[in-house]
């Protein structure tokens, strides 16, 4: 056995993570298989151990040794064996997007479980080097892509004068507080300059800041609960520092699950301003009337992120964005709430094992796609973007992938005369 790997810490921090709800769900369990059926990872590998409910055992294992009231007699032992066997099952195999929970007909919320066991693999000192690195780069760095607050700085500055738009940097006061994602500043950057320039047309007052810009969170992916805090604290930091009524989030789900609804809880205190994705900032500036769009013909087809969707509640807003302005679109079956993960989520995009299976994951939304007849897909997650732009580079897939946020910008009619309230 590995001497770095604690065991006991691993055991312990299992209970402490999921004995709350583990012995209800461990009689709540039928072993109906219905999670199998709902798990992309299972449709794409007939694996038996994709199974979701299956991603359970490790918390089993340790709650019978330390509590089954004869375990003198022999109850399992988690063995070094054990923990590195499920390390590849809870963090390559599962992107805790919860569809095996809407699934399940005894509501069995997996994606909490896998999130606490994550965490007792941190603690025993294991989890994928790629993603664990990730997450320390953000805690020591400011990004999970180590993009310091100077090339955080140089970057924005750069994507100012290769678009031409106005892009405020560490203002003294505004009303908004924008934040991006490494992937976008530094793969996507057009998604950068779509977002200045849908604020900048809206006539909000807001601002960048050096002080705390970066939205993911790869603390929370990797087990890491106290590099989740410091990278949450930085953003609210950033945000009291300025006075700000709103903090916008970026096209990345992760990030706006964790700061809209675990912040308060990480930091044990109330959020003073509120917290609007980029999509729900966007369907705000429509319901005032602060966003006249062309329209745009295209057949386009909108592929629903998992922590912004189903997890996160912002299933209608995409759709509202769309309606009356993409006159073709068309959607996937299944979808919204239903709509099958991108298989990147849950860092698992960050893990390099992990890429076959994401490849074959992605067969399940090309398939979905080439039904609709549409000819591109947009979306409003830069790491459901990536991923699905490596898989259709493996597969060379000719639909396009698309960015909802670019789509806007792309299409605002500048000389429209602002109405309504201005959004703060």
């Amino acid at each position: 056995m590995d001497a770095t790997i604690n065991l006991d810490a691993a055991v312990r921090t299992f209970l402490a993570n999921t004995e709350e709800h583990l012995s209800s769900y461990l009689e709540a369990c039928v072993h109906c298989g219905q999670c199998a059926d709902a798990c992309h990872f299972y449709q794409a590998s007939g694996d038996p151990r994709h199974t979701p409910a299956y991603k359970l055992f490790p918390i089993v294992k340790a709650y019978r040794r330390q509590k089954w009231p004869l375990s003198w007699l022999g109850a399992p032992k988690v063995t070094a064996a054990d923990l590195q066997e499920w390390e590849e099952l809870l963090f390559d195999t599962c992107t805790m997007c919860g569809r095996c929970t809407i699934i399940c007909p005894m509501g069995i919320d997996i994606a909490t479980i896998v999130s606490g066991a994550r965490q007792a693999f941190a603690a025993a000192g294991l989890g994928p080097a790629d993603l664990v690195a990730a997450a320390e780069n953000a805690r020591d760095h400011g990004s999970p892509l180590g993009v310091t607050p100077e090339k955080f700085k140089d970057r924005i500055e750069w994507i100012a004068d290769e678009h031409e738009v106005d892009i405020p940097l560490d203002k003294a006061k505004a009303d908004i507080l924008l934040t991006i994602s490494s992937i976008e500043l530094m793969k996507y950057p057009d998604s950068v300059a779509a977002m200045a320039k849908l604020l900048n047309h809206a006539g909000v007052s807001w601002t960048f800041s050096t002080k705390g810009y970066e939205a993911t969170n790869f603390g929370y992916f990797a087990g890491r609960p106290e590099i989740a805090k410091a990278a949450t604290k930085r953003l609210v930091d950033a945000a009291e520092a300025i006075g700000a009524k709103t903090m916008v989030i970026p096209e990345c789900g992760h990030a706006y699950g964790v700061m809209r609804w675990s912040a308060a809880n990480m930091l044990g205190r109330k959020l003073p301003f509120q917290v609007l994705h980029i999509s729900e900032f966007m369907a705000q500036l429509k319901r005032e009337g602060r966003l006249k769009l062309k329209p745009v013909a295209e057949p386009i087809t909108y592929h629903d992120p998992c922590q912004i969707s189903r997890r996160g509640g912002c299933t209608k807003e995409a759709r509202y964005l769309l309606d009356g302005f993409a006159t073709d679109f068309r959607e996937m079956t299944p979808t919204a709430d239903q709509n099958w993960c991108c298989g990147g989520g849950g860092g698992v995009q960050a893990i390099a094992r992990a890429a076959e299976l994401r490849y074959k994951v992605f067969k399940i939304k090309m398939d979905q796609v080439e039904a609709t007849g549409a000819s591109t897909m947009i979306s409003s997650c830069s790491n459901c973007r990536l991923t699905m732009d490596e898989s259709k580079a493996h597969w060379k897939w000719d639909k396009g992938i698309g960015s909802l946020v670019e789509l806007v910008a792309d299409n605002l009619i500048e000389d429209a005369p602002a109405t309504g309230k201005p959004t703060a």
